[in-house]
Formats: structure tokens, sequence, C-alpha cells
């Protein structure tokens, strides 16, 4: 089965390890990660969302002028833009871009990040509200006549869209969250479920776990693990470049006033990595959580450590779980990418191409 490579663009150079430079909205950067993404065979790239950051859909169109194959998955906080709005608005971007449009929906898991742009709703509240947006959503998307909606957080009358996205049936969802609250809307809309660098074991739990919720709505997803390697020519160097990643890290977050331990996030896929870092900093064959603890796992922060080869066997190994997208970024942004353009994503395709089909979904 082909693998899926994502990338990921921030609005500036930075990393946990690495402070912010140049300005807060970099177009020659993300010009610069834009095309060496491109070249290094990555099939599409991650845009953040944050309440304090440019903003993501704006930059794609941007993004797509410099790109000629590059895909965009956008990520999207519904609650701020009317859903058939929001349609719109996708749907002109995969126009523009000639189909290389996909949203990523992140629903939100921190009420503090939700309130600085006023969103005041509980958390499984918002699970709700996106149940409602994604039906909408995916309904202005395909829906040949006009229609009405009646929920609890949306209601719309003769909403109706000329136009379409040029991907068919429709744009690619991309879903995260990991709560109880996040899982059946998972299973209801995810095309892909996107989940963090966790554990083999807790990977086959959350797998089964979607797999058994779009079952129900007669779905079988597809899924996509974030991962954050640490590549170097012996295993050796590797572990050494990580250990130095993870003093940078702790050097910054001290600079910054910000702890790096007693950590107690809000939502539930960094409670997730940071139960698997109290296990230990390395885990699996070689999956590394240095950083995550660090962090308090604010995002995807886990990585495997080794080199392009011993990667690839590791990657392999959650492929084999049903794993067949992923989404990899380094701490070093615009030469990692390089770099797994050059030494990883072709070994992994290769390993793919030898493997049997991955296991269904559920």
């Amino acid at each position: 089965m082909d693998v899926e490579f994502i990338g990921f663009i921030g609005f500036q150079d930075g990393s946990e390890s690495r402070p912010p430079a140049g300005p807060p909205l970099d177009p020659a950067y993300m010009e610069a990660m834009a095309r060496a993404h491109e070249a290094g065979g990555f099939d599409r790239v991650l845009l953040p969302v944050y309440s304090n950051a440019a903003e993501d859909l704006l930059t794609a169109v941007h993004l797509g002028t410099v790109t000629t194959r590059l895909s965009f998955m956008v990520a999207h906080r519904p609650g701020f833009t009317a859903p058939t709005l929001a349609a719109r608005q996708f749907a002109t971007l995969d126009q523009l871009t000639g189909g290389r449009a996909a949203i990523h929906v992140i629903t939100g898991g921190a009420d503090a990040e939700m309130q600085r742009d006023g969103d005041f709703l509980a958390k499984d509240d918002r699970y709700a509200r996106t149940d409602e947006f994604l039906d909408i959503v995916r309904r202005e998307w395909t829906s040949e006549a006009p229609f009405d909606y009646e929920g609890r957080f949306y209601r719309v009358k003769g909403a109706f869209s000329a136009v379409k996205p040029r991907q068919k049936p429709h744009i690619p969802i991309y879903f995260g969250g990991a709560s109880d609250a996040a899982i059946p809307v998972a299973g209801k809309h995810a095309d892909i479920y996107a989940l963090w660098g966790e554990t083999l074991a807790q990977v086959r739990e959350q797998l089964a776990r979607v797999g058994a919720a779009a079952a129900r709505h007669g779905r079988s997803p597809r899924f996509s693990l974030s991962l954050r390697p640490v590549l170097a020519a012996t295993e050796e160097a590797a572990w050494k470049r990580a250990a130095e990643i993870e003093e940078r890290t702790r050097e910054l977050r001290s600079r910054a006033g910000l702890r790096t331990e007693g950590h107690a996030p809000p939502n539930a896929g960094a409670q997730r990595l940071l139960a698997a870092a109290a296990k230990g900093a390395r885990l699996d064959k070689r999956l590394w959580t240095g950083v995550a603890a660090l962090t308090g796992a604010t995002g995807n922060s886990t990585g495997l450590v080794g080199t392009p080869e011993q990667v690839a066997d590791a990657m392999m190994d959650y492929y084999d779980l049903g794993v067949t997208t992923f989404l990899i970024r380094g701490f070093d942004p615009l030469d990692d990418a390089a770099a797994y353009g050059r030494e990883l994503i072709p070994l992994v395709r290769e390993l793919a191409a030898r493997r049997p089909p991955t296991r269904a979904a559920g």
C-alpha cells in the first residue's frame, strides 16, 4: 500500500530547540520550506493554526503559487467561521491549487487557547459543534441542490455552493482528537485520523477505538502518525544529537520562564504522550520522549532516533499496525526536511512496497 508523507511549515523558522528567527510571518522562509518539501518527495504539508499567529488558509493560497505538486493540509478550528463559508473557502483553495487542498480539523483541547479567540464552549460541546460543522461542510461540498440543516449549534436554510472541490467526492478530512468526546466524531467524519507518536501498544489501542467508532457508520478511515525523526550516520551519533536537542530545549524553556516538569495538560493527546514519557525516555525500538516530557507534550514532540535505515525500520512497525500516513518534521526544520527527502522517505516507500497490505482498521 502506498505511504503518504506530510511535512510541516511554520510561519517562521524555529522549533522547541531553536529560538524563533525572522518576522512572525516570514514568506521567504515558508517558500523555502515549501520548495524543500516538494523536492524531497513529500505529498503534502501541514499548515498550523494558533490563536496568535498568521492565518493558514491564506498562507496555503500563497504557497500554492510557488509549488506545482505539493498539497496543503490546512488546520482549521470549527466555531470561528460559519461551516458554509468554510466549505466554500476550502473548495476555492482546492480549485485554485488544482486539487491540492485538505482540511485538518482541530477542535481545540485547551480552553485558554480557544478563549483567546472568543470561544468559551466546554471541550465536549466543541466536539458536538464539530460534528454539526462537518455535517454541513460535507453537504456544501457535495450537494447538487440547496439544503436545510437545523442543529444545536448551526442552522442554515437553502444552503448551496456553486463552487465545489476539484477532488471527488470531496476534499480529504483529517481529524485529530483523542478524548472520549472526540472518538465518535472522528469515527463519523475522519477520512484520515491523526495521532501523535505514541508507543506501539498505545497506537494499536487507538486504532482499534477509532476503527470501531467508524465501523458503526460503515466507514474505514486511514491513519496518520506524527513523529520527529532524529537522523545521523550512526546510532550513537543520532542519540547524541537527540541529547543535544533535549538540552537546548531545556535551556530555551528555562530562559523563557517555562516549566520543564510537573505538566498537567488539558487535552487527552498530550496526556497520552506524557503517560508514555513517564515510562522512560526510550521506548519500543527507538521511540524518544525527551522533548515531550520537557514541554508537556503540547504538540507533536516524540521522535524516532537512529540511522535512516533504523528509523525506517521502526516506522514499518507502525505501518504493520495500519498506519499509512506519516507526518514527519524536524527540530532543525529546513535542513531536516531536506534530509528526510534524501535519506528517509525513499527507504520507507521501498520497505512499504515490499510489505503485504496493512491490516484493516478496527
